[in-house]
């Protein structure tokens, strides 16, 4: 039993450069990385492009005017992100889904980040995910990824709840009457409690019986990007991806139907529109998996319940996420109202997500 990603045989090696980027300086950094990645590029005719919307690391686009489509991203990791992100793992992960024609090619690592191909295409916003053409697509993408065996014959284990439990342990200070932060003690629930939750959903959650898949864990919006020229989306940022449950993949995606900045749960999708998306989704992941793809009323329904149970974790999990952010990000971000935020929908919704029942 393990939790680890096992790259292919036979993948390429990934170049390492021994260069630090400074988060507050990118450009130069980027620019000693362009005359190692394309040495042919006149280094000052490079173009760079930031691109601001992530919550955990600076992104910088370099091009040259001549061939605008070649697009080399430079990633730098946000201060202090090692303490929540694998950063093996999203290596692996990296690999393992470009093997598979689900990610674009990755270039390099240097010290403090990476460097990776610009997919082309438009990331999709709040709107754009209930979309019904779009909808099914990011199903059947999900289920492709789902469908990966990255392995090596042992059964694969969820790293949730150990995940979870480390980014707990890194806010439990947070909690104590030395806490650098008051308004964690005014607004964030007691450490009993959440103590106690993590502890019920362990129990509750690990018996729904829900697949353990290779997942992406952090399907918000943005990190689907949609070619419509090619008629299809692709996935971006492995960050957080690993062996996890199935229904936590989907639950989670669900959840991001709310947006990041405003968020607004009622647009969490209804009933009829996540039987529609689980359809879609268990007709593709029968026939990746080679499994038929008739989809039966009992599946759908199953499938149902374990998705929403799950997006209870997931609230959890991003909570703890944000306060671990808030304690050290230099990101201009509420991290610690975004928390709140996520503690708060988890209960409000508990009540009504218990009550659901797997079908006999």
């Amino acid at each position: 039993m393990e939790t680890e990603i096992h790259v292919p045989v036979g993948s390429p090696l990934i170049r390492k450069f021994p260069i630090f980027v400074d988060e507050h300086n990118v450009t130069a950094g980027a620019m000693k990385l362009m005359k190692e990645l394309r040495p042919a590029w006149d280094i000052n005719l490079v173009k760079t492009k930031l691109f601001t919307d992530g919550t955990t690391n600076k992104l910088v686009g370099c091009y040259v005017e001549d061939s605008p489509e070649d697009v080399v991203l430079v990633r730098v990791y946000g201060n202090k992100t090692e303490l929540i992100v694998d950063r093996d793992n999203e290596l692996k992960s990296f690999q393992v889904l470009h093997a598979n024609g689900c990610a674009p090619r990755l270039y390099c690592t240097f010290q403090n980040g990476i460097c990776y191909e610009f997919m082309q295409g438009d990331a999709l916003g709040t709107q754009d995910v209930r979309d019904p053409v779009l909808l099914r697509l990011i199903a059947r993408e999900m289920a492709r990824i789902h469908a990966i065996h990255a392995h090596n014959g042992c059964i694969p284990k969820p790293n949730l709840w150990i995940k979870m439990r480390k980014y707990f342990s890194l806010v439990a200070t947070e909690f104590t009457d030395q806490a650098s932060n008051t308004r964690i003690q005014q607004e964030v629930p007691s450490q009993e409690v959440l103590e106690q939750e993590m502890a019920w959903m362990k129990e509750h959650l690990s018996q729904l019986g829900s697949p353990v898949v290779l997942c992406h864990n952090d399907l918000l919006c943005k990190n689907i990007i949609h070619n419509a020229k090619e008629g299809h989306v692709r996935f971006i940022d492995y960050e957080y991806s690993s062996y996890n449950y199935q229904a936590f993949d989907i639950g989670n995606h669900f959840n991001e139907f709310a947006g990041m900045s405003e968020l607004d749960y009622n647009l969490y999708p209804s009933r009829e529109m996540q039987l529609e998306w689980l359809h879609t989704y268990l007709q593709a992941y029968k026939l990746f998996t080679k499994k038929g793809e008739e989809v039966s009323e009992r599946e759908l329904e199953t499938l149902y319940v374990q998705v929403n149970k799950f997006a209870l974790a997931s609230h959890f999990f991003w909570g703890f996420w944000a306060l671990i952010q808030a304690k050290y990000s230099t990101i201009d971000f509420d991290f610690l109202g975004y928390a709140v935020l996520r503690f708060n929908q988890y209960f409000k919704t508990k009540p009504a997500v218990m009550a659901l029942k797997i079908p006999e």
